[in-house]
């Protein structure tokens, strides 16, 4: 059931909103002159109306009942924010040129993750594009835009969207967003949006006006859930599906990142995200291209992304926390809140094997048995990372690992990432050291609400055992902080790291072993007590050994070399990677014994 205010051409538009409980529903046009004209009902509680002489650009209201007026909630533009009349759009006006566009497959995807406010100085979708070919050096070929949805003011990090349906207008709204996924396509990048379907932000939350949209039957961590499983549950799963084919039907965008999803209750015979699931593939059948949907959360549950047939959802991908926490922790040591259940190297591996860490094993932090095993999963099937929105801009002062750990670490992170059999993503920056924090941040106009945020980010960090004053969100200040300093990837050792990352994508690209996406054509191992990981991974005669050394001593290994001769294929400690000189040999035999400088790794080929 497509809703909205949906232009047919010819000034004509019709104006279809869900609200089975109200008596009275009229759409309020105030383009030219001020009109109210009252919709008409039908028996699934949807009120629509073809109204002429509408043309694109008309700004309009719904009222209900006579005495309360709002936006619509799904606008598809809110040009005056979040609180003032939204705007009719002709969706056709735009002259899409990615006709040849045709989606990458998840085992090829090298994914970027960006907020678009602090991605560029301006701040907006088409300034992004002149960026598009420098990512495309790097080896980037898929970047994941924060969310985008309408929020209040023009500092968020997009999680506090209350209009979904409309592109943020401070971005740039409908017309900047096509633009940039059109310029994408045209240059071979495939473009991942990041959406919420687990609640609504606070400000200009109108929605639970018009139709019962929450339930407090849930909690989220961030107020009331959306009601996918009690009473008039149907109009809002159609809300929500209707918004996912929206975005990539209308704006052509690949894949869809679901916030939270362990968030996102059903505890119905099917789950929205099965149904969702179900349309975007019909959707993909239709259109003769695949779309994906990926999720994230940290239950460690591969039931969202097994196949319908043994009892799973069918999403594609899913986010795997469990290797960012062991990756994070080894090279930090930090071991407060979460991070207490992870630290050792062992848990790397298993998570190199498996995917997860926690498979029904005894979470400390949660003090429970946690997890499954997804060992039948297929890797390309989950996205791994060693930083991101969440991790970085949830800590105190919002610091990447380049504020944490060495510069040795960062290459450790990288190639631990990027040599993985996993779909990589990068979080903006990342490839070149940035120095800049990514912090938490907001422009609310409520007072209260401002100081609620603040209160509440208190509450949060206390509860971590972490002391001292957070950035204030509300500040522009703290949004300013955050904007990359492009320049620095020119110069010096942020240069230097650029290039490693470069370098890292093409063999992962390049050497059929580290291409192929199958855990039965791989070994990983580690020397616990010297916090080393090796791994082998093979296909066909072709074969790399890499072995990394996250400890800050030398360690001694000698390699089982399987009466091969290995030549060495990239080495973080040479000169050329601003290490101290490598000591470990171009050619490897079974007489090789092998001296890792601390915090450093090395890659063997067959």
């Amino acid at each position: 059931m497509k809703i909205g205010a949906n232009y047919l051409g010819n000034n004509c538009c019709e104006f279809k909103v869900w609200s089975p409980l109200r008596k009275r529903v009229a759409v309020k046009i105030l383009s030219r002159e001020e009109r109210l004209i009252d919709l008409e009902p039908d028996k699934q509680g949807y009120w629509s109306k073809r109204v002429d002489n509408i043309p694109p650009g008309s700004r309009y209201f719904y009222e209900l009942d006579g005495n309360v007026t709002h936006p619509d909630p799904a606008s598809y533009s809110q040009p005056e924010g979040v609180h003032q009349a939204s705007e009719v759009i002709d969706q056709s006006c735009f002259i899409w040129q990615d006709q040849d566009w045709k989606s990458i497959s998840l085992d090829e995807l090298i994914v970027y993750e960006m907020h678009v406010g602090t991605f560029t100085t301006e701040g907006t979708f088409t300034a992004i594009i002149p960026r598009i070919s420098e990512l495309l050096e790097l080896g980037i070929n898929a970047i994941e835009l924060m969310p985008i949805g309408q929020f209040p003011g023009e500092r968020n990090w997009g999680y506090d969207g209350t209009y979904l349906y409309a592109p943020q207008n401070s971005y740039g709204g409908v017309e900047g967003l096509k633009q940039l996924v059109n310029a994408c396509h045209q240059q071979g990048m495939a473009v991942i949006l990041d959406v919420v379907y687990n609640h609504f932000g606070p400000e200009g939350n109108y929605i639970g006006q018009f139709s019962p949209y929450f339930t407090d039957f849930y909690r989220t961590p961030w107020g009331s859930a959306i009601n996918y499983d009690q009473a008039y549950c149907q109009g809002v799963r159609n809300f929500i599906i209707e918004n996912a084919l929206y975005w990539l039907r209308e704006f052509h965008i690949d894949a869809l990142r679901l916030d939270a999803a362990d968030n996102i209750f059903d505890l119905g015979a099917k789950h929205i995200l099965q149904e969702l699931a179900e349309h975007v593939n019909q959707l993909s059948q239709q259109q003769g291209r695949k779309f994906y949907l990926m999720a994230e959360t940290d239950l460690n549950d591969a039931k969202l992304i097994r196949s319908k047939a043994v009892g799973g959802y069918g999403l594609d991908v899913q986010w795997c926390d469990d290797f960012h926490h062991a990756i994070h922790t080894i090279l930090t040591g930090e071991n407060i809140g979460y991070y207490q259940d992870y630290g050792r190297c062992e848990q790397l591996a298993k998570s190199y094997r498996e995917g997860f860490i926690y498979t029904w094993d005894y979470s400390p932090n949660r003090k429970r048995l946690h997890g499954q095993s997804a060992a039948d999963c297929p890797p390309d099937h989950f996205l791994v990372f060693s930083q991101n929105h969440d991790q970085i801009g949830n800590r105190l002062l919002g610091e990447r690992l380049t504020a944490l750990v060495s510069y040795d670490a960062l290459k450790l992170a990288a190639a631990t990432v990027l040599l993985s059999p996993y779909i990589p993503l990068l979080f903006m920056g990342e490839e070149y050291g940035e120095p800049a924090p990514f912090q938490y941040f907001i422009s609310h106009s409520d007072r209260d609400l401002i100081e609620a945020v603040r209160k509440g980010r208190k509450a949060d960090f206390e509860a971590f055992h972490l002391e001292g004053e957070a950035p204030d969100p509300q500040s522009r200040e703290t949004f300013e902080q955050c904007k990359l300093n492009w320049q620095l990837k020119r110069e010096g050792k942020h240069q230097i790291l650029w290039k490693l990352y470069q370098t890292l994508i093409r063999l992962r690209r390049n050497i059929s072993a580290l291409k192929l996406r199958d855990r039965t054509h791989q070994e990983v191992n580690t020397i616990e007590e010297n916090k080393l990981l090796y791994f082998r991974r093979w296909f066909e005669d072709n074969q790399v050994f890499c072995l990394i050394n996250y400890s800050k001593n030398p360690v001694s290994y000698s390699p089982d070399l399987r009466g091969k001769t290995w030549h060495k294929r990239l080495d973080s400690n040479d000169q050329k990677w601003l290490g101290s000189g490598s000591n470990s040999p171009e050619i490897l035999t079974d007489t090789s014994e092998l001296i890792l400088i601390p915090e450093s790794f090395v890659l063997y080929e067959t």
